[in-house]
């Protein structure tokens, strides 16, 4: 039996540039500088959580 996940699916980095419209590489430096949506390391892949990208977002235009 194969279980469909409830919520919405982890981004990756290719897909949290294209809503955030930054490139793959700014995301990549902001991580490295501990800037940016939070990430997680799924093996060697990073991946995000979309909530964790529009909060991230939300709370850097509040503070604009």
């Amino acid at each position: 039996m194969t279980t469909t996940p409830t919520r919405e699916s982890l981004w990756d980095i290719e897909q949290a540039a294209a809503y955030l419209g930054v490139p793959v590489q700014t995301l990549y430096a902001w991580r490295k500088r501990h800037y940016g949506p939070p990430a997680g390391r799924v093996g060697r892949h990073l991946r995000y959580d979309p909530d964790d990208v529009r909060d991230w977002f939300r709370v850097q235009r509040e503070a604009a």
